[in-house]
């Protein structure tokens, strides 16, 4: 205890200095936080990949899932405070003379702290984007090109530390996250990317399978948190301390409990199961078309598009349980458009053309 509040304490002092001495780079900073935000997975990240490689975006999806399952996990064992709240409540300052921490509209999350998500989820995401692009120049053979295998190797892992520094500067300036959160969180979605790796059976996987993986992620973290319950431990203990110390009320977002991003993502595993054993994507996306560069491209802008509509569809969040219904059809509607939907309307399209000329 007294190790980890020294740990607290240090990590204290460096959102200070950041608060301080990277003002200028405020917005920067921000936006970073959103880049690493998971959510961006399943609207931007993989209707582009889906749409150029399946193989990669199917991969992209379960990364996604699984990793921010294990950080559901790991944030009920570890119980990490996040800094907003404990620099509160502590007691080693002395004098009850806290230090003070700027909050900003996307700084009262209400999970526990450890591991972050959103470092977690843009490590693991950004690992796999960058092995699937090198895949591509491995297998050069001649001299000239195994040279630029290696600048592109160089050049996209320093793309992908750049970016992941970033994410974890900015989840510590905002004080949502200690260090030592957002630097377990890089290194834990990288292992759970490297063990998707070693794992083709995803890509063959039937319906029945993505039902029974849904089930067991869902019962295996409901039953966790029974059995904890019964035990007198609560673990939604941090959802009151966000509440009581969020410098605004309107800042806490039910989209950020623990048991949100679960219903979240087991939408959205369902919906890609759903969509690439369905009927739609075996015409579209296995057919004729599904070579051709034009399709692709429609395809991907028309994702995008139609992604961004979800966007403006607010699920009530006046009735907790409604609001994890809704947000489950939801994300299951958004891989379901970008494997099936939009790829048949795009396919139908093209066909009819192809007809009339």
């Amino acid at each position: 205890s007294i190790k980890m509040d020294l740990l607290h304490s240090n990590g204290v002092l460096i959102i200070q200095h950041l608060q301080r001495d990277y003002r200028a780079y405020q917005d920067f900073l921000n936006f970073m936080s959103h880049v690493g935000d998971p959510r961006n997975i399943f609207s931007i990240y993989f209707p582009l990949w889906f749409q150029l490689n399946q193989v990669v975006g199917t991969k992209m999806i379960w990364v996604a899932v699984i990793g921010d399952w294990f950080n559901l996990i790991f944030k009920w064992i570890l119980f990490g405070h996040r800094p907003y709240w404990w620099v509160q409540e502590t007691m080693i300052y002395p004098n009850q003379s806290s230090p003070c921490l700027e909050q900003f509209p996307i700084t009262c999350e209400t999970g526990p702290g450890s591991p972050s998500g959103h470092a977690m989820g843009s490590s693991c995401i950004w690992y796999v984007m960058v092995t699937a692009a090198l895949s591509y120049t491995v297998r050069w053979k001649d001299k000239s090109a195994v040279t630029l295998h290696r600048l592109t190797w160089s050049f996209l892992w320093s793309i992908f530390w750049i970016i992941q520094i970033s994410v974890c500067i900015s989840r510590v300036f905002i004080a949502t996250h200690f260090p030592h959160q957002v630097i377990l969180g890089v290194f834990a979605g990288i292992l759970v990317a490297e063990a998707f790796e070693h794992t083709p059976a995803i890509q063959t996987a039937s319906l029945r399978m993505y039902i029974k993986t849904n089930l067991f992620l869902f019962m295996f973290a409901f039953g966790f948190y029974l059995v904890l319950k019964l035990l007198d431990i609560d673990l939604l203990w941090s959802v009151p301390k966000a509440k009581k110390w969020c410098a605004n009320p309107d800042w806490i977002n039910i989209d950020t409990t623990p048991f949100a991003g679960l219903v979240r993502n087991l939408g959205a595993l369902f919906g890609l199961g759903l969509g690439i054993n369905s009927e739609m994507f075996i015409v579209s996306c296995k057919g004729k078309n599904s070579c051709k560069i034009s399709f692709r491209v429609l395809c991907i802008a028309a994702s995008l598009a139609t992604l961004q509509l979800y966007n403006f569809l607010k699920i009530p969040t006046h009735t907790e349980y409604l609001f994890y219904i809704l947000s489950f059809c939801k994300s299951a509607a958004m891989p379901l458009t970008v494997v099936a939907l939009v790829p048949y309307c795009v396919h139908s399209l093209m066909r009819t053309t192809e007809k009339k000329l």
